[in-house]
């Protein structure tokens, strides 16, 4: 199940100074993450490859940390996640994910 949790810099300012901003956050969460067609820890890995395709370090740690967190994400289906991001995105993607990946698992 997904927790209320949110990494960004800067949400725990606009959580306590523009809570109507928060809301919409969480409703726009909610929406997203429906389960509906695919469950949350396909969603989650899904956003676990996108993060890393785009090379952004911060985010594909805290994608790959939560989904480890809160769903019991394997290192093997992240691995298999970055496989098909070296396929869609390239080298740099791949190893800089694998590289975290590492990092998380010390």
């Amino acid at each position: 199940m997904k927790e209320e949790v949110f990494y960004g810099r800067g949400m725990k300012k606009i959580r306590s100074e523009y809570p109507e901003i928060y809301e919409a956050i969480i409703k726009l969460n909610d929406a997203v993450f429906t389960g509906k067609s695919l469950d949350y820890k396909t969603q989650k890995l899904i956003a676990v490859g996108i993060a890393a395709s785009r090379c952004d370090e911060s985010a594909t740690d805290r994608q790959m940390r939560s989904a480890m967190k809160e769903l019991g994400v394997t290192s093997d289906e992240i691995v298999d996640v970055l496989r098909v991001v070296l396929l869609t995105s390239g080298m740099p993607s791949f190893t800089k994910g694998m590289r975290i990946l590492e990092e998380i698992e010390k």
